[in-house]
């Protein structure tokens, strides 16, 4: 059996799903990737791929390497749900009852069954339809820095980095004006049910209702444009017939597919809103060199995609017995694939640590992922950025951190790297 398999000395103390390393996970990955690239964690179940090789490996594979791991994501949720009393289970479960039958469709579908919805749902992401949305974002993002600038400072993530990408997720879904605040709530609490933070029974309770009242809305959406089209995503989900069935999607699928969209849609967009902006505090010499370059913006965009991925990791499950890189895995074993470690691994990346907004290879980072589950998305998500952080820099100067307010740090989450809140000072051109 290899050293790999044996867990070297220098990482038997790694809790990598501790709160505390999860905020700070750089020193804990750089270990793991030189003395044990697959590790094997027993309180989690899951075997750790921290290097960029190695994941590659896996993310070609898709046959040793399924995607069928739905169970463990509801089991990040469970994490939090044993911590509140018995009534508040037993009444969280009960509301949660009343939603629809999970169905494997995208980020959990393998072949052939991921291509039969995959291939419908590229057609809400084209090049066409993103390039198209260039005024129209635009004029999001003029608009929601007007409603700052005056100021001179603000906390960014709920100022912007939130804000944008919102509203455009919601614009594009179909959802109308007078809905967006309902519409925001759920979205922001899809994705909270992949964060360690125990909220407080009372919270608890309420993510179980408008998860079932967000189900039904944008399921109820897509019916009605189904009845009468709009130029919106909603109407060509609505639209979508599944060409070897030869049938519309059903309620549980489009409910699949759309809770998928709401993460993916605004909350990687958001954190790398929020990381990209620290970045720019912190290495103050590379804000006017970035202005007018479009190249080293788009760059940048990659830097900070690849130095604080907003999807940390994921899972795959093992199929047959295998071996990866020397480490002896058994059918059903279950991987944790951590794209936040691969992406700083100096085998790929020379001086990963540093941001370079002229690196050559940033666009190989896996903040997206790769392969066939690359995120659908990422194309949208590319256009804000691109967009965003030029935008900022042409009416702003001299970003900076907030003197007085707490040190930024991440929000501990196995999946999601995200910051609560990001206090920044800057000077009007």
């Amino acid at each position: 059996m290899s050293t790999v398999a044996n867990k070297p000395a220098g990482v038997s103390d790694i809790n990598l799903f501790d709160p505390a390393t999860l905020i700070d996970p750089w020193d804990a990955y750089q270990t793991l990737r030189d003395e044990a690239p697959v590790f094997f964690v027993p309180a989690m179940g899951v075997h750790v791929v921290t290097r960029y090789d190695l994941l590659m490996q896996v993310l070609r594979d898709t046959e040793t390497y399924s995607s069928n791991f739905g169970p463990f994501l509801n089991g990040t949720r469970q994490l939090w749900l044993d911590k509140a009393p018995e009534a508040v289970r037993a009444r969280f479960l009960e509301t949660a009852s009343q939603m629809l039958p999970p169905v494997d469709t995208l980020l959990t579908a393998d072949p052939p069954t991921h291509k039969k919805y995959r291939s419908q749902v590229d057609r809400v992401f084209t090049a066409g339809n993103v390039r198209k949305m260039e005024p129209y974002i635009r004029q999001i993002i003029e608009e929601t820095i007007d409603g700052f600038i005056d100021r001179g400072e603000v906390e960014f993530m709920h100022a912007f980095a939130l804000p944008v990408p919102l509203r455009i997720i919601a614009d594009r879904l179909g959802v109308p004006p007078e809905d967006r605040e309902f519409f925001y709530d759920g979205a922001t609490v899809a994705a909270a049910g992949l964060r360690l933070t125990t909220p407080s029974d009372d919270e608890i309770l309420r993510r179980a209702q408008v998860m079932v009242d967000l189900q039904n809305y944008m399921v109820d959406l897509v019916e009605q444009r189904r009845r009468a089209p709009k130029d919106d995503m909603a109407s060509i989900l609505g639209e979508v017939r599944l060409e070897d069935e030869d049938r519309p999607l059903n309620a549980a699928e489009l409910w699949s597919i759309l809770n998928q969209f709401l993460v993916a849609g605004h909350e990687t967009t958001t954190s790398t809103f929020g990381w990209g902006m620290l970045i720019l505090c912190r290495n103050p010499e590379i804000q006017d060199e970035l202005l007018g370059d479009a190249k080293a913006v788009r760059t940048f965009v990659e830097e900070a995609l690849r130095l604080e991925a907003p999807v940390q990791g994921l899972p795959r499950l093992v199929t047959k017995d295998t071996e990866l890189g020397g480490y002896p895995l058994k059918a059903g074993d279950m991987l944790m694939l951590r794209y936040g470690a691969a992406n700083r691994d100096e085998r790929h990346f020379e001086c990963p640590a540093h941001v370079d907004i002229h690196r050559k290879n940033a666009g190989s980072q896996l903040a997206f992922g790769s392969g066939i589950h690359h995120c659908v998305g990422a194309p949208l998500a590319r256009q804000e950025l691109n967009l965003g952080f030029p935008m900022l820099l042409e009416r702003m100067k001299n970003f900076r951190l907030t003197p007085g307010r707490p040190e930024p740090k991440a929000e501990p989450s196995i999946i999601l790297r995200s910051l609560p809140e990001l206090h920044v000072s800057f000077d009007r051109r």
